[in-house]
């Protein structure tokens, strides 16, 4: 009994509910039958949840840390670890509101949000603190800080916002798949934006008082420590500032390297995760019978069986319900816990496939079950390409030739079509006159194989519990050879008795008709076997005959490499006109994804410069905060061609990410030099104390995202292969970024600042207010 949910349903409730049923199931039917709980698809869901919620823990605890440190003051540290858990209960009740569940990508939301969810509260403390230790008091130091800071924080709090908005506008599957994550973490920043212009002065008014000296080993250790991190950067940026053309060119470079390693990097799209069950199609030759394609099936099952980590598995043979014919078979594979394994799924399938595809005159094709699946395209392998065409001829001559050419791709496995034109089969022709000669009809002939080869129900036996029908049939052992057609006979009408034309059948009369009751003859005698070939089925793709060449990745092979190499076949074999090709299932989704890819980056871009000129009402200081954005794409991209991963659609979102997260070590910077500059201090003189008094909260937050990212980086729990390239994408890009920020968004903000002053002084000139007849004179030059 297979269950499915509905698409709106909760798999994990659905299991429950009939976990609870089972026992009353298993009441109601006969003691010697066994009813056993075969695939069990929550498991995954539940283990992910967990493995998450356990990521949440850490992360949680790493960012507590980093405060921590920093701060050395224990008080201090409850005031910013309580914009966690306020922010992500507040996040429930709209997640609630939304009907949002607790999933995979709501959880990861949560997870990654830790990282900056108390990056507001943490500079509006360190700027609250900044004050109490230059000996204000706590509540007035908690006034004036809040209202310095105050913008600053509304500035990065919906900065941060307008990335996910490219993200909430994504078309097609891939954005109803992240649609839940981006409002999810949407909603956690707006609220942990509006607890640190609220909460967070608050308890630092009531909570902060001023400490002595710590005699805390560690703290200051890494207090000593930090001021040397301050010391050396001062030294290094004041070098910088006197040679600051250099670092146009880094810029300029770090740009040119994000375009050039999108270029060159992988491709991927979504990454295989390890769900403990494995999908496996069996295909034997087309002319196989039943009963071997099942014995064949009961190998496979058996090597199957006896692989260490395999637990049980489901094994179904023959036509019917995804099984287009008769050559094919399934397998559900279920393996054994992640903990009682020393290998992930897609190992296992290498060990597996090298072992049943020893079994003589059958293939198998492996897949991992997905918990996120894009497409319920059914096939033998995960991706598939289509050839289509009205002109048969032509397709069924050019469909083997693109399948052969594609085998030899190294990159891909399990290649194989579903185009069946050589398929054996026996055309019986009738001689006629010799029928005519022993009055044997041709109806006659068509209802005797159906008596020998078909399955004509002579009879019902009916019984108190059940009614069995009693099939008529040939011995199998004349089935199984086509030359047991010569064993069938007729009868004929040789006595002169006329059938009138009408077929006989089990030898009384059909329709009013008089069966035959002449001497028999065998078959033979009035037909001619014929060995042809045929279709052994005809397959449509959009109401055109097409074929459907599907395959697998090797490990550590690119989708988009995958993609690419076909289609320089394509090119190659200059396909006919009348040959319509495109990928099909996940692989089209794939490619649909690919397109917007760079379109995602850059409307996040432009929605973040837009968002930054409305608040600073200007062009020129947003271009100075996404100055660093490239290092930010250097540093994400390098470290995951570094751990051999793809960009795939879940370290786009990463980057996507990035481009929130970078902005606010600028943004910092950058609003307090735009008020020390309005306090009359010179642009380079005014960048400089932005980022010497700036240093500590940026490298707090910096470190807090770090930090509350790195568990994702590193995770190995159930489910992490899909979350670890977004970990892997925050934590390279924000190690570069923090580097080359601190150096590029000053030297950028003194040359756009210059560009700003000649601006405003062309767009508005001085007003010469002296009377048309008064006099040129020094007092009126020093006036202007």
């Amino acid at each position: 009994l297979a269950i499915y949910k509905q698409p709106d349903a909760n798999t994990v409730k659905i299991v429950d509910a009939i976990n609870d049923r089972l026992p009353t199931f298993r009441a109601q039917i006969p003691a010697s039958v066994k009813m056993e709980l075969l695939a069990d698809r929550s498991l995954s869901i539940r283990d992910s949840v967990e493995d998450v919620q356990v990521t949440l823990g850490i992360a949680v605890g790493l960012v507590i840390v980093v405060i921590f440190l920093f701060l050395r003051s224990a008080a201090a540290t409850i005031i910013p670890a309580l914009a966690v858990p306020i922010s992500l209960v507040a996040t429930f009740a709209a997640m609630y509101g939304f009907g949002y569940s607790i999933n995979n990508m709501t959880l990861l939301a949560l997870t990654l949000s830790v990282g900056f969810v108390v990056d507001d509260a943490i500079v509006m403390l360190e700027n609250i603190v900044r004050h109490i230790e230059g000996g204000m008091e706590p509540f007035e130091a908690a006034l004036k800080g809040s209202k310095e800071i105050g913008f600053t924080i509304v500035s990065i709090t919906f900065s941060l916002i307008a990335v996910f908005i490219p993200v909430l506008l994504m078309g097609g599957m891939v954005g109803r798949v992240f649609r839940e994550f981006a409002v999810t973490i949407t909603v956690t920043i707006l609220l942990s934006g509006f607890v640190s212009l609220t909460l967070t002065p608050m308890l630092c008014a009531r909570v902060l008082k001023h400490e002595g000296e710590n005699n805390n080993i560690v703290l200051r250790i890494f207090d000593a420590m930090f001021k040397a991190w301050l010391r050396g950067y001062e030294v290094t940026l004041d070098v910088v500032l006197k040679y600051r053309f250099s670092m146009v060119f880094v810029m300029l470079a770090t740009l040119a390297g994000t375009v050039w390693l999108y270029i060159v990097i992988p491709k991927g799209f979504f990454p295989v995760e390890d769900t403990g069950f494995i999908n496996a199609i069996t295909e034997g030759p087309s002319d196989i019978s039943f009963k071997a394609m099942y014995d064949r099936q009961l190998q496979i099952g058996n090597i199957l069986r006896e692989d260490p980590a395999v637990d049980y598995l489901n094994s179904t043979v023959g036509a019917g319900g995804p099984n287009p014919t008769n050559n094919y078979g399934r397998f559900f594979v279920a393996l054994k816990p992640r903990s009682e394994r020393t290998e992930d799924s897609t190992a296992v399938i290498q060990r597996l496939r090298a072992k049943t595809n020893a079994v003589t005159g059958m293939a198998t094709y492996y897949q991992n079950v997905q918990n996120i699946n894009i497409t319920g395209r059914i096939s033998k392998s995960e991706f598939q390409y289509t050839l289509q065409s009205s002109d048969t001829e032509t397709l069924y001559r050019v469909g083997p030739e693109m399948l052969a050419k594609i085998q030899k791709l190294p990159g891909l496995r399990d290649v194989t079509g579903d185009l069946y034109v050589k398929n054996p089969q026996m055309t019986m022709q009738i001689d006629r006159k010799a029928a005519a000669v022993y009055g044997v009809s041709i109806d006659q002939v068509r209802q005797e194989l159906y008596d020998c080869f078909g399955s004509r129900q002579v009879a019902t036996i009916y019984t108190a519990v059940n009614d069995y029908m009693v099939i008529e049939e040939c011995d199998p052992k004349i089935q199984a050879d086509p030359t047991g057609l010569s064993k069938v006979y007729l009868k004929t009408n040789l006595n002169g008795q006329s059938t009138g034309g009408v077929a006989p059948a089990m030898g009384s009369g059909v329709n009013g008709a008089t069966a035959p009751t002449g001497p028999v003859i065998p078959l033979s005698a009035v037909t001619k076997l014929v060995p042809t070939v045929g279709a052994l089925v005809v397959n449509h793709q959009g109401q055109q005959p097409s074929m459907t060449i599907s395959f697998n990745l090797a490990p550590g092979y690119a989708l988009g490499a995958a993609v690419d190499a076909i289609r320089q076949i394509e090119e190659e074999t200059h396909l006919p006109a009348s040959i319509v090709s495109g990928f099909q299932g996940a692989a089209q989704v794939f490619q649909d994804s690919l397109k917007g890819q760079g379109v995602l980056v850059l409307a996040a871009v432009f929605a973040s410069f837009v968002v930054l000129g409305i608040l600073y009402e200007s062009f020129i200081h947003p271009i100075t905060i996404i100055s660093g954005l490239p290092s930010a794409g250097v540093g994400a991209l390098i470290v995951l061609i570094m751990f051999k991963m793809d960009l795939s659609v879940i370290a786009m979102i990463g980057i996507v990410m990035l481009v929130g997260i970078v902005k606010k070590n600028a943004i910092m910077m950058i609003d307090f030099a735009v008020q020390r500059r309005a306090d009359g201090l010179e642009a380079e003189e005014a960048i400089r104390e932005a980022c010497l008094l700036r240093f500590r909260p940026i490298m707090m937050t910096s470190l807090a995202a770090i930090f509350g990212a790195l568990p994702i980086a590193l995770g190995a729990g159930a489910g992490a292969e899909l979350r670890q390239p977004l970990g892997v994408a925050v934590v390279g890009g924000l190690l570069v970024s923090q580097l080359l920020t601190l150096y590029i968004t000053p030297v950028i903000y003194i040359y756009l600042d210059k560009l700003d002053r000649v601006l405003k002084r062309r767009l508005n000139p001085p007003v010469d207010l002296r009377e048309p007849h008064e006099p040129m004179g020094p007092h009126a030059i020093a006036a202007e």
